[in-house]
């Protein structure tokens, strides 16, 4: 199964990494800012394209990560997209105070792993998700 994935990521050097660790596992879309992973996520949905993991940093200019998550949900929602049909959100910080987290699910994000981002943190979560089989 290739999986389609959405890396949201205003640092250039996390994002670089983050595609170089999922590549194995699908094909990557990029965006530098919430306000692109809104836009590209709108179109996709429009052509009837699903992706099946976006990875969402929370601290980004113009849209953070949080509001993103937000207008993506509402996004689903508006079509009929709910529960295990949406898309999987991990958020990807490096904040690891318990508001941000409790933000993030609130507004159902299904995973949250804190920076520095591990091949073996990553690929624990896809698992998790249910992305990948588990080992």
């Amino acid at each position: 199964m290739t999986l389609r994935i959405l890396i949201v990521e205003d640092d250039r050097t996390s994002r670089i990494a983050m595609s170089g660790m999922l590549k194995p596992y699908g094909e990557c879309s990029i965006a530098v800012n919430g306000k692109e992973a809104v836009r590209i996520f709108s179109e996709e949905m429009d052509q009837g394209k699903r992706f099946d993991l976006i990875c969402l940093d929370i601290m980004m200019p113009e849209m953070d990560g949080q509001e993103a998550l937000k207008q993506i949900r509402e996004m689903e929602s508006q079509n009929g997209i709910f529960g295990l049909d949406s898309v999987k959100i991990m958020m990807t910080t490096a904040l690891s105070d318990s508001s941000s987290l409790l933000t993030a699910f609130r507004e159902q994000c299904e995973s949250y792993i804190v920076k520095p981002i591990t091949k073996k943190k990553l690929l624990e979560q896809l698992q998790y998700l249910g992305l990948l089989p588990r080992q």
